[in-house]
């Protein structure tokens, strides 16, 4: 195969996910197939990579100093949702549920993968919490060891703050069945557990 095509697969490989059999896969797929796409593609990633950068308020991605959600007049000063990455508040955003801002970590506690406090923009964090108006920090960290980890690390910083910390809750998903649910998600809802409010 030529240099070019060698470096395509190599750079389609950086994506997660993506083995050697997948990236020359999508490589051949484009090369072959949709050209018009592959070229779309390349333009639109550069422009990106251009154009995008972080808010200067809340570390998520904008093309902006400060992101549509943080230039929101119509938000709650007094909620900050602390989430892992852009993914993360997107998927939040389109719960229609929260009315507050957000920090993005850009990333989770890890040290076998060397990601340390540093890495994590947490002094940012710490600037934003105390800007006077926040009231409530609410950890939306994944629930993975890591995530987990990044909560706790979180929740006893701002504790000391003398913020009021939550954390997201977890349980059983709606509209599943006991029998179909893992025992750790059935023994976390239990532990979680909360008051009857029925007439």
């Amino acid at each position: 195969m030529s240099p070019t095509l060698d470096a395509l697969i190599a750079a389609l490989r950086r994506l997660p996910g993506v083995g050697p059999k997948s990236a020359q896969r999508y490589a051949f797929h484009m090369l072959q197939h949709d050209r018009e796409g592959a070229a779309l593609l390349g333009r639109s990633l550069a422009e990106a990579v251009q154009k995008i950068k972080h808010c200067e308020r809340c570390n998520t991605f904008s093309e902006q100093s400060l992101c549509d959600t943080c230039s929101s007049a119509r938000r709650d000063p007094g909620l900050l949702c602390v989430v892992e990455t852009p993914a993360d508040q997107l998927m939040l955003e389109q719960t229609l549920s929260y009315s507050g801002y957000y920090f993005v970590l850009m990333g989770r506690l890890s040290p076998l993968d060397g990601i340390g406090p540093d890495d994590l923009h947490i002094q940012r964090l710490l600037s934003r919490v105390n800007d006077g108006l926040v009231s409530e920090v609410i950890l939306a960290t994944n629930f993975t060891a890591e995530g987990e980890a990044t909560a706790h690390y979180l929740g006893m910083m701002l504790k000391r703050q003398g913020l009021k910390v939550s954390r997201l809750a977890r349980g059983v998903p709606v509209g599943s069945e006991l029998e179909y649910v893992d025992a750790s998600t059935i023994a976390q809802a239990l532990r979680d557990r909360r008051g009857f409010s029925g007439a």
